[in-house]
């Protein structure tokens, strides 16, 4: 969000960033879509009550690859820059050890003092890049531009001393924070070289179940299907934890942010398209955590959208008190009160000075009071909501 102005400014020149919200309630039959560390579902503690748990990276992902594969334009998370740039040198009939100098060049003339690697993994570096992965090849095509360069160098080098920077730091760095548009929609954090660093746009809350959602044992055993004699019949018994419940999700862009991260040459026609896909993978995209053998793949029963001035307004809270299931049993019709009803409540205390436009799709075949005005689908709320945030868009990025 832009600094207040200051003394010296006119208030006139201080203007608010433009927020879209998106909550969502889902309901996930039996589950472990995020696991911890005993391979256990994720659970966390609110409101007094245990609820099942997704951590926003584990929803993040998938929706980051839907997107790139939407675009065609692909992006990566690794350590492995140097010791693919030397395989791929490799195949083009480089000399192994030229390769590996050249690998160990990625980081030692990326900046002074170079950046933290281990040189004993083929100069991976200890932090991971978040790049297009087109970068590889163009740091091949560096290599190859700079060989007699390198060739000169590696001669020259002495065993065990300090590897003197050959490539040329500009460029290289130029190639190493390169963003693609899920950078600029998802940020990236590169704290060695802070000139690639992009804030993010998209801000996403963990996921969590409305209600009470205890872990669930699954006891399963494997069938040896070729038994020796007085084998038993299950080859492996284990027992297995699942989760079930009705989720609540929250993720917010800043509009502002993100056409500032897509640079004054993006349209705000740009910014509609891109946003209205995040949204449309942000409703439907699902961790794949244990899928194989739960297959959860369920759709949203209400997706709600707010277009605000100034801040975000996450409706977590409202769920600070476990929702009671309904007397017929279920969750989702109680859950959708209450969101609804929490709605109501965060209007009538910030009133609607900063709120531009709100609306809602789901299972609902009626408009829910407080939540704005109801789309027929997930599609029609995607490019709904997308409109209303990017209007009036200025080249400057602001509304």
């Amino acid at each position: 969000m832009p600094a207040a102005p200051t003394a010296k400014e006119p208030f006139f020149m201080y203007i608010p960033a433009r927020f879209l919200d998106l909550h969502v309630l889902q309901p996930v039959t039996a589950a472990n879509l995020n696991r911890d560390a005993d391979n256990e579902p994720k659970t966390i503690s609110f409101g007094n009550a245990t609820r099942a748990f997704v951590s926003p990276q584990a929803w993040k992902r998938p929706i980051r690859l839907n997107v790139e594969q939407d675009l065609g334009e692909h992006a990566a998370r690794t350590r492995m820059v140097p010791p693919l740039v030397a395989r791929k040198l490799q195949e083009a009939k480089w000399p192994e050890e030229l390769a590996a100098f050249a690998a160990a060049q990625i980081v030692h003339s990326a900046k002074k003092d170079g950046l933290q690697h281990n040189d004993q993994e083929g100069y991976r570096t200890q932090a991971m890049l978040y790049l297009p992965t087109d970068v590889i090849d163009d740091l091949v095509t560096l290599c190859e531009k700079h060989r007699t360069a390198l060739e000169e160098a590696l001669a020259a080098h002495t065993p065990k001393k300090k590897i003197a920077p050959v490539l040329p730091a500009k460029d290289l760095a130029a190639h190493l924070t390169r963003r693609t548009t899920s950078i600029n929609l998802f940020g990236r954090m590169l704290a060695e070289l802070p000139a690639g660093h992009v804030e993010a746009a998209v801000q996403m809350a963990p996921a969590f179940s409305t209600h009470q959602s205890d872990p669930q044992p699954d006891f399963f055993t494997a069938v040896e299907d070729l038994p020796q004699d007085g084998d038993p019949g299950s080859a492996h018994l284990q027992t297995a934890f699942l989760t079930t419940g009705c989720f609540y999700r929250f993720a917010t862009i800043n509009i502002t942010d993100l056409h500032a991260n897509l640079g004054p040459a993006a349209t705000a026609a740009t910014v509609n398209t891109l946003v209205e896909l995040f949204v449309q993978h942000f409703i439907l995209s699902m961790p794949s955590g244990k899928k194989t053998s739960t297959a959860p793949h369920t759709v949203p029963d209400l997706v709600h959208y707010a277009v605000r001035d100034r801040r975000s307004v996450s409706y977590g809270a409202a769920f600070e008190q476990p929702v009671a299931a309904a007397p017929q049993g279920g969750y989702t019709a109680p859950a959708r009160q209450v969101l609804a009803d929490y709605a109501a409540t965060i209007t009538r205390l910030l009133g609607t000075r900063h709120l531009l436009a709100h609306g809602h799709a789901g299972t609902p075949t009626k408009p829910i009071k407080d939540l704005g005005n109801r789309h027929t689908s997930f599609d029609d709320l995607a490019a709904a909501c997308a409109a209303a945030a990017t209007a009036d868009l200025t080249p400057a990025g602001r509304p």
